[in-house]
């Protein structure tokens, strides 16, 4: 006979409430800590795009900065061509030549107040851009100093519980020994879709004890004869009788 079918319904029974019990103290623990870990990270990730805004605009002073060299080597050459064409005016041999001279030496001069225009346009973005990485920086400074408030606290809450949720988890583990995988199936799902996290509740008063609906006297015997698995017909969740309950230990 394998170990699946030694294990009686009351050993899962109280597998099971063991589990719930286990999964409710954990769950009280994980409340201690309350948004601290989702805020965490969120400052994490906030961090990161305030980074990345950060090296966008750094790659685009970059950028900025390369083109203001290359309208700089522009204006170079375009003057070194306007004292080739004035010094050519010296020697020109009729009004033609020394008209489309001045042409020239007109059109250099109007590129080089374009480029010289450009770089001026170019420069001021840097300096709003560079207002705007001050602010970043500031930005980032305070996020960090929140982030590492907010990680200390979390430390701190932590390193209270862990011993504590360790010891649950392992205990946690033993449990799920006893509970085949369908049982566990719907335990998870029915905790996952309640507020207070209940999958197994005790009978209270002749009610379930997780939605409070009474439970018929014949069902209550069944109950606590523990012979099958009982669920609440409103509710969902398996059912287990108080002197059960009173027995489990972690």
């Amino acid at each position: 006979m394998s170990a699946a079918t030694e294990i009686t319904v009351e050993q899962k029974l109280k597998a099971l409430y063991k589990l719930q019990v286990i999964d409710s103290k954990i769950d009280k623990l994980r409340a201690v800590r309350g948004e601290l870990p989702m805020e965490v990270a969120d400052l994490e990730d906030e961090i990161v795009g305030l980074n990345t805004r950060k090296d966008n605009i750094l790659n685009e002073i970059k950028a900025m900065e390369e083109n203001i060299s290359a309208f700089k080597t522009k204006i170079m050459d375009a003057k070194a061509l306007n004292k080739k064409y004035e010094k050519q005016l010296d020697n020109v041999k009729n009004n033609r030549e020394f008209e489309a001279l001045q042409k020239e030496i007109e059109i250099t001069g109007l590129e080089i107040q374009a480029a010289e225009k450009k770089i001026k346009n170019l420069q001021f973005d840097i300096e709003q851009k560079n207002i705007a990485i001050a602010a970043l920086e500031t930005e980032l400074e305070g996020r960090h100093t929140d982030l590492k408030n907010k990680k200390s606290e979390l430390n701190m809450i932590v390193e209270e519980t862990e011993k504590e949720e360790l010891h649950l988890t392992d205990s946690r583990v033993k449990a799920l020994k006893f509970i085949e995988g369908r049982l566990l199936h719907s335990y998870e799902k029915i905790r996952g879709s309640v507020k207070n996290g209940l999958g197994v509740a005790v009978i209270i008063r002749d009610s379930c004890g997780g939605c409070f609906s009474k439970i018929p006297p014949q069902r209550q015997l069944d109950i606590k004869q523990r012979k099958k698995i009982i669920v609440c017909e409103h509710c969902g969740r398996v059912l287990v009788d108080g002197e059960l309950a009173e027995q489990t230990t972690i």
